[in-house]
């Protein structure tokens, strides 16, 4: 027994030196290819690579150092054991041969002793395969990095156990029938040891040990029944499956199924003699959801009884359809009693693209135009550049019509299209070359790699055309023949690409957006919570939620009298006050005159803000105590506006500054006499910011309208003669002999129309008169 124990210590200390030790990079990233690439993928990887890097043939100074790791990553992958133990630890060590028999255990028994056996003994009926827990057995790194990827395309279920777990030992037999069911149906079942993922297990949500999850769409779901049958875990995968996998279709919405491929998907029709779709499907539909559309028909079914008939299929056995753009002709088929798994994704997977697929996303151009480096295998795409309009369906359907009359190997030659305003980076990196503005155009790329292209414009291609005869149209004949001259070019080991661009990854047009991820979110949540939270749990909830609800109702109460409460003794006070409030006096707002003064002429005039302006009355010094109440009276209605200012100015000081403003308005140089008397009573409005003024005198034609018109007749009063007072603010022909007592006006009335201008004044009805500039005003 001791001897066994050191075996096993020893095995331990060299599996801990294995891990630990790490000699290279990522060997996927050193090939450049995926996690999933075949072998021969591996090999013409490395055969590329090796021509590339070899230190005779490169003088790249990192030669050698690179062609020894992409040696070593070679050795790695082409070795399907380390490979193996790559993938699921993540050891790069060439001594990971220890880790071949890491958690075997069959051969410990070989003396014929057993330290559970021999100390338990046999009546306890423990199952004794618990090696098959360290067969299955992951780590963190790889459920991180392979499982959740995966599981958006792939079902994974996870157990978790503990070496010393008895639970866990019990059930090892339970979980291998599982493993024997649902595996062939392409479920994968892996192991995590809790004792050693702790972080896994809460992540999960996993509560206790032995524990099974399912991990589907990068989510997880625990599994809490007690009892592991296969039975129980396919209701629970059927509960668990997303509701919109697939479609129940009868005879009323099966054509309405079948010519939906616009959304850029295969349609799948699977026939089976039942009402419950069996799991195999589902899991099938949602491993290619991204690529197929599957319609799901009862044969049973009075409302299917006329599919039967359409499709000619025996009512006994499941049937499958694979459809494309032609909704009336399968492109593939299959009928048996039990269709196997492998059978049924290897169907689907040859025709999971449309015969005109579009490029959608980065996942749709890896599966229509894989990269290939080699030069004499290289893989060429003709890309249609179009818009998503109706108006560009003939242009599909005509290269959808040389797609399938051009003969080429679909390992060689794909056809597909793009919308222009979806991918506008992967367009704008290849607008260099020929490329134009106008659509239709038709490019052949040849992908190297994931950021490189090579590519060459077909420019006698032309798909405009305007009718969907596609087999008489001259057009289209002569489009084909130039993609075949091209296609057939550009197939030879010797010929190259004209142009090259490095691209990023396309814009993936099927993601979901922020209201669908929320929902999708909050039915997680939903359940989650259904599955984690059990009855005392949820009262506890309740009861949690109604206290709070309570406290939040008794509080809002508490509110509502206190204000109400406020409310009466407010009203209250005011009923006390009212007789001292009606004998004390309103405050009035003040009503200011400015007086205008060179020292205040900039705050008033120039410095206005927009949207101010300053009421200006022009008075002499006899005047002035008579003109300035009616004017305080006329004003006084607008003493809130804060916008406006008002004030006066005797014409002795600023008689000079009049007289220029009045020139600059008539846009003359002639050089005003200004009689200062009859100046007296003007009130001019000066908006400071946009350079105006409007004028009121009670002579001057302001009930004239029209801006022409009104300049004619300002400029008239220069010359008339008839009326003595009509223009004579403006100083010209003033007699002091002038007797006319007919047409005199008193210093009484000239402020008797104010208002009635002021209300027009407001209203933008009065005439502006624009200057260039304010002009200055005397100091003296």
């Amino acid at each position: 027994m001791l001897g066994q124990i050191r075996k096993f210590n020893v095995l331990i200390f060299c599996t801990l030196i294995a891990i630990c030790v790490a000699v290279m990079n990522d060997p996927y990233k050193e090939l450049g290819v995926s996690s999933t690439a075949s072998a021969q993928e591996i090999r013409r990887a490395y055969k590329q690579l090796a021509k590339e890097w070899h230190p005779d043939k490169s003088n790249h100074p990192d030669a050698e150092r690179k062609f020894v790791q992409i040696k070593k990553a070679y050795e790695l992958l082409s070795d399907t054991d380390r490979r193996r133990i790559y993938d699921k630890h993540g050891i790069t060590s060439e001594d990971s041969h220890f880790l071949k028999q890491k958690h075997d255990y069959s051969n410990y028994n070989r003396f014929g002793f057993d330290p559970v056996e021999e100390f338990f003994g046999k009546q306890f009926g423990f199952d004794q395969d618990i090696s098959l827990y360290h067969k299955l057995s992951v780590t963190s790194n790889y459920f991180e990095h392979t499982i959740i990827p995966k599981s958006k395309t792939k079902l994974h279920i996870i157990m978790f156990y503990n070496d010393w777990c008895f639970g866990c030992i019990r059930i090892v037999g339970a979980f291998k029938k599982l493993i024997d069911t649902f595996e062939p149906l392409g479920i994968s079942f892996v192991t995590i040891n809790a004792a050693h993922e702790p972080t896994i297990l809460r992540k999960t949500g996993a509560d206790d040990i032995p524990r099974m999850v399912l991990v589907l769409g990068g989510h997880s779901y625990v599994y809490r029944e007690n009892i592991y049958t296969q039975q129980k875990l396919a209701e629970f995968i059927r509960k668990k499956m997303p509701f919109k996998i697939g479609q129940r279709v009868n005879d009323e919405n099966v054509d309405e199924f079948l010519s939906g491929w616009t959304d850029n998907r295969v349609r799948a029709l699977v026939l089976e003699p039942r009402s419950v779709t069996r799991l195999r499907y589902l899991i099938s539909a949602f491993a290619f959801h991204d690529r197929v559309a599957f319609g799901f028909v009862d044969l049973t079914s009075k409302a299917c009884s006329l599919m039967a008939d359409r499709f000619k299929v025996n009512p006994k056995l499941d049937t499958l359809f694979l459809f494309n753009e032609d909704s009336v002709r399968a492109v593939a088929s299959i009928s048996m009693a039990d269709i196997p798994t492998q059978t049924l994704d290897n169907i689907i997977s040859t025709n999971q693209f449309l015969s005109l697929p579009r490029l959608s996303s980065q996942d749709v151009l890896e599966g229509v135009c894989p990269a290939e480096w080699n030069r004499p295998r290289k893989r060429l795409c003709v890309i249609l550049i179009t818009e998503n309009s109706p108006e560009y369906d003939i242009a599909r359907g005509a290269l959808r019509h040389i797609a399938l009359e051009s003969g080429y190997s679909l390992e060689r030659v794909r056809f597909a299209y793009m919308y222009k305003e979806k991918q506008a980076d992967f367009l704008n990196a290849i607008s260099k070359g020929s490329f134009e503005d106008n659509l239709l155009r038709l490019v052949v790329i040849w992908r190297r790699d994931s950021t490189q292209i090579k590519y060459e414009w077909v420019d006698g291609a032309k798909l405009d055309i305007k009718t969907d005869d596609y087999l008489n149209n001259s057009a289209i004949n002569a489009t084909k023949h130039e993609i075949n001259l091209t296609i057939q070019r550009l197939l030879k080991t010797s010929e190259a690409l004209t142009y090259e661009a490095f691209v990023q990854n396309l814009l993936d047009e099927h993601a979901q957006g922020m209201l669908s991820k929320w929902i999708t979110r909050l039915l997680y949540l939903v359940d989650y919570l259904s599955d984690n939270i059990e009855d005392e749990h949820l009262f506890a909830a309740l009861s949690l939620l109604g206290t709070i609800a309570f406290m939040f109702g008794i509080g809002y109460v508490m509110m509502y009298f206190v204000r109400a409460e406020e409310e009466t003794l407010k009203a209250q006070g005011q009923l006390n006050n009212a007789g001292q409030c009606n004998k004390q006096s309103k405050h009035v707002p003040e009503l200011k005159l400015y007086e205008l003064r060179a020292e205040k002429y900039n705050g008033l005039v120039r410095l206005l803000k927009p949207g101010c302006r300053t009421i200006l009355l022009i008075t002499d010094l006899q005047s002035r105590a008579k003109l300035i109440p009616p004017y305080h009276r006329a004003v006084w209605p607008y003493r809130r506006t804060k916008t406006l200012i008002f004030g006066h100015m005797l014409i002795e000081k600023g008689l000079s500054w009049y007289s220029e403003l009045l020139r600059l308005s008539l846009c003359t140089n002639q050089k005003l006499q200004i009689n200062p008397r009859n100046c007296v009573g003007t009130v001019i409005a000066l908006n400071g910011h946009r350079k105006y003024f409007c004028v009121y005198h009670a002579k001057h034609p302001e009930c004239a309208r029209g801006t022409k018109r009104m300049i004619k007749m300002t400029k008239q009063l220069l010359d008339r003669n008839d009326d003595p007072e009509i223009g004579n603010f403006l100083g010209v022909n003033y007699s002091e002999e002038s007797d006319v007592e007919s047409n005199v006006l008193f210093e009484d009335n000239l402020l008797d129309g104010l208002s009635n201008w002021l209300d027009r004044l407001f209203e933008g009805t009065t005439h502006r008169y624009y200057i260039n500039y304010w002009p200055d005003f005397p100091t003296k």
